[in-house]
């Protein structure tokens, strides 16, 4: 692409990839304090979502 993204686009894209970071994290920690296998098991989905999210928008800026 040729577009390139506005400073306001860029600041939103920082912040989300920030916070996706920040909850794979978190989860990842939430999981490590359980020990009921299903809840482990919930928070290492949230973790790899949030993991999936940050890789998803890190690619979107790559297309710029």
């Amino acid at each position: 692409m040729n577009e390139q993204l506005d400073l306001t686009s860029l600041k939103i894209l920082e912040k989300q990839l920030e916070y996706e970071s920040m909850m794979n994290k978190k989860f990842h920690q939430y999981a490590t304090y359980c020990e009921d296998p299903q809840l482990k098991s919930i928070c290492y989905e949230g973790a790899q979502r949030h993991g999936q999210n940050f890789k998803s928008l890190l690619s979107y800026l790559t297309l710029y």
